[in-house]
């Protein structure tokens, strides 16, 4: 089932409670108005019973034993102008004297509701059961010239009459309140729409799917990201910005003047000029930074920064060097093929075939016993066309490589990283080729080892340079911890440890019997 839209439901929803307030409102007022009119009926209905208890002729009709039309005219007429539902008027015996109906005039008052009026003299409201129903009653006494009470006057109005004047006030109340839907109507249409439009028509479902997608984004990517609003409150920052900023502490809601004091953020707020690829000092990390203005109706917002440390570019730069490396090899080894392919085509021109033939058959025999002799102690074909890479460049460099002729590999299967794997054989072998190239021809020999038991992979990359001293096999594998030129090297042993890391590896240093370094490298198959 197809759920509805956002706006759909908040025009409901407030629908819903328009009618609930409309009708919590509608009895209230009903209510209210009921005892409004209630006890404005009430003391009209006194009122009337104290004008009538003065009248003249009422005072003189009472005062004789039996009643007398003129009483019951005066009652007639009061009742009339005051739209009272009965006048009754009795003597200090309760025996009615005036009644709307005349057979009831000389029969005792009913209601048991005349006493404060007969013995107490006081007027005043009541509520009871009458002949012609349950009224609301106003009770006068009446005096005579003496001041003693001689009779009483009760003017009545019944219910029935009081619910029928309620119901015509909540007409005009309802017709109110039927304009009040319609605005309601109207005004939640208005807000479900505009909300909309401020949400960019995404429903709320949406809008949580793509905050913990960007949350997650955030998280994932290694470069440190940070927003901060108009007042330069920092409203956003991922774990990377935490790192670098605070040492794992959140910044977020803290002024970006404390935490970064030579910011040019608040610049960028200013101008609304993007800035890229700027050099930034943060807490002693030089790092490269991005700062791009957040522009909303053609006014800036907010402003968002990215920044990355420079060793993390410099380690990919690295990487990417020595991916040129080998792209030169191949050229040099390219061009090595073209000066051997360019020596027959002149053997060749000068009838020399016999010496042509001699070339092409002792190089073809020289590769294809190296190719043999590698495909059979290494079977995995990435390592195997490491090697023979590396083959290549020694023999360019005029560097011995050996393969150790007890090396045993077979194909490494998905469980181990494979990129990382030659990634550690590569940088292990660029540093071997850089140790052995300053001594003579001869004296340059580089030696592999791998094997493969049924747990690990055991690597030996063993050199005849000068070997590593005492007091750098604790900095060696620190970033830019070289014995050359720590500008411009440095990189390839702490790429090695962080790969070593990654497969749960392990690298030991000794010194070898070709008089150079001899790394140890074993990684688990299992991760």
């Amino acid at each position: 089932m197809k759920r509805s839209s956002w706006n759909f439901r908040f025009f409901k929803y407030n629908m819903i409670l328009a009618v609930i307030i409309i009708f919590v409102v509608l009895i209230s007022a009903y209510y209210m108005l009921g005892k409004i009119v209630e006890k404005e009926i009430g003391e009209r209905a006194v009122n009337v019973a104290e004008v009538t208890a003065l009248h003249p002729v009422v005072i003189e009709g009472l005062k004789k034993d039996t009643t007398s039309p003129e009483i019951q005219e005066i009652a007639k007429q009061i009742q009339k102008s005051a739209e009272a539902e009965y006048v009754v008027i009795g003597d200090e015996n309760e025996i009615r004297y005036a009644h709307p109906v005349k057979e009831r005039i000389g029969q005792r008052m009913v209601g048991d509701d005349n006493e404060e009026a007969l013995i107490h003299g006081q007027s005043y409201m009541s509520i009871a059961e009458g002949t012609l129903g349950e009224a609301l009653r106003g009770k006068a006494p009446v005096f005579d010239e003496n001041r003693n009470i001689i009779g009483v006057v009760s003017v009545g109005y019944l219910f029935e009459d009081i619910f029928s004047m309620n119901i015509n006030y909540t007409k005009n109340l309802l017709l109110v309140l039927a304009i009040a839907i319609v605005l309601s109507v109207l005004l939640s249409s208005y807000l479900a729409n505009k909300l909309k439009k401020q949400l960019l028509n995404y429903e709320p479902q949406e809008i949580v799917k793509i905050l913990s997608e960007r949350n997650v984004i955030l998280e994932t990517i290694r470069e440190a990201i940070i927003m901060v609003d108009r007042n330069g409150i920092i409203t956003l920052s991922n774990q990377a910005a935490n790192d670098i900023l605070t040492s794992n502490n959140s910044v977020i809601g803290e002024n970006i003047k404390q935490v970064l004091p030579n910011t040019q953020l608040l610049r960028v707020m200013e101008t609304g000029k993007e800035q890229l690829n700027r050099v930034m000092t943060i807490n002693g990390t030089k790092t490269l930074v991005n700062r791009i203005p957040l522009v909303n109706n053609g006014e800036v917002s907010g402003v968002v920064a990215s920044f990355r440390p420079f060793e993390e570019i410099d380690l990919v730069a690295n990487e990417l060097s020595q991916v040129k490396q080998f792209i030169e090899s191949l050229r040099a080894q390219t061009h090595e093929y073209n000066n051997f392919l360019y020596t027959i085509s002149g053997l060749i021109q000068l009838n020399e075939y016999e010496e042509a033939l001699y070339l092409i058959h002792s190089e073809r025999l020289g590769n294809h016993a190296l190719i043999a002799f590698i495909n059979e102690h290494i079977k995995d074909m990435f390592i195997n066309g490491l090697i023979i890479g590396f083959y290549n460049r020694a023999k360019e460099l005029k560097v011995t490589l050996v393969l150790d002729e007890d090396s045993s590999c077979g194909k490494l299967g998905h469980l181990m990283e494979k990129h990382m794997f030659i990634s550690i054989l590569g940088n292990l072998m660029t540093n071997a080729f850089e140790a052995v190239e300053h001594l003579e021809e001869e004296e340059r020999i580089i030696r592999i080892y791998i094997y493969e038991s049924e747990k690990e992979v055991i690597c030996e990359i063993e050199d005849s340079g000068e070997g590593i001293r005492e007091d750098q096999m604790k900095e060696i594998f620190k970033l830019r911890s070289s014995t050359k030129d720590k500008d411009t090297r440095g990189y390839g042993l702490h790429i090695v440890q962080d790969n070593l890391k990654a497969l749960n590896g392990t690298i030991a240093i000794e010194k070898g019997d070709l008089g150079g370094a001899l790394f140890i490298v074993s990684i688990p198959k299992e991760g």
